[in-house]
């Protein structure tokens, strides 16, 4: 089980992720826009071509530790937009995760296959601490 922290902006995420390389020597591993997800993920056709260059899926190396970030399509409080992304070996386990946390909770993304995970989902917990719970692509 690997524990990622993942970020959410509004917009800003490739700002971000320039000053975060920058500051910290960081490595971008993976760099996904709107327009490269996979049609099932969600409709890409309905988003504006602003959103399409939006930045779906980051993953940076800084040290030892790797982090996510993304530009969120959704409007959330302030607070939320920091996330513990814990990656599992297999969906069991995900599916697991997710019935014991769900209980009380919100879900923001449904459990589904994404362009970069086999089964993800993402949710705040009754305490309103935002989780979201993955498998890598295999």
């Amino acid at each position: 089980m690997k524990i990622t922290p993942n970020f959410h902006f509004a917009g800003q995420c490739n700002e971000a992720l320039k000053l975060y390389t920058k500051a910290f020597n960081g490595e971008i591993t993976v760099l996904l826009y709107y327009k490269d997800a996979d049609e099932r993920d969600f409709c890409v056709g309905q988003l504006s071509d602003k959103q399409k260059n939006y930045v779906y899926h980051s993953e940076m190396v800084i040290g030892e530790q790797r982090f996510m970030f993304s530009d969120s399509l959704e409007q959330f409080k302030q607070g939320q937009s920091v996330s513990i992304v814990i990656t599992f070996a297999n969906p069991t386990a995900v599916r697991s995760a997710y019935e014991v946390l769900k209980k009380g909770g919100q879900i923001i993304h449904p459990l589904q296959q994404t362009t970069y995970s086999s089964c993800f989902v993402s949710l705040l917990d009754k305490f309103g601490i935002r989780w979201e719970l993955m498998t890598e692509n295999s």
